[in-house]
């Protein structure tokens, strides 16, 4: 189910934050199409503090492992790396799906280091809306279907106060994988 609560502008604005306050960078310099390794300098520690704080602002819970590290584990050793840690042909076919074909730098035989670099801020921002668009019909405690946001950050039931409970980001990669075999047959 998509929720309407949360704007993607309002997720950019909480990662900002989250940005800022972690790298202690220039707001300014953030852009959709920033890539948090290649312009701002970030390193593997800091998208732990990023997403911690991501997590604490909308009441998420971030994907703790990359697609391909589900993609080995759903589909076995070798699927997404070789034997040398570089990409296969099916583990670029799923990273273009997922992220779009503007990934140019995606391409077979890649060593898998230089993924993370690929990871924008709208790539953060649009991990972040899968898992908000997660939010279930009905509040869990409840059953109401009165989800309301006062901040436009924070979603809780509108009946009862509960904060709203979703998908959590690991979950939802897998789900997405199982429909993309369903559909491609690539493993």
């Amino acid at each position: 189910m998509g929720q309407n609560l949360v704007t993607e502008e309002k997720v950019f604005g909480e990662l900002k934050k989250a940005v800022v306050e972690t790298l202690r960078a220039d707001e300014n310099k953030i852009k959709p199409e920033t890539s948090l390794i290649k312009d701002l300098g970030a390193e593997s520690l800091d998208f732990l503090d990023i997403n911690y704080r991501l997590e604490q602002a909308f009441g998420i819970k971030m994907a703790r492992h990359f697609v391909l590290e589900h993609i080995e584990e759903m589909y076995g050793e070798g699927t997404a790396l070789d034997e040398n840690g570089q990409l296969t042909d099916k583990a670029v076919a799923v990273l273009k799906i997922r992220f779009g074909e503007n990934v140019a730098e995606l391409k077979p035989g890649m060593d898998m280091d230089e993924i993370p670099a690929l990871v924008t801020a709208q790539s953060m921002v649009s991990g972040v809306m899968d898992i908000l668009d997660s939010l279930p019909e009905k509040c869990t405690k409840c059953g109401a279907s009165s989800w309301k946001s006062e901040d436009g950050v924070k979603v809780k039931c509108g009946s009862c106060g509960e904060a709203a409970e979703y998908s959590n980001g690991d979950d939802l990669i897998k789900a997405w994988l199982t429909k993309v075999q369903e559909e491609k047959k690539l493993f």
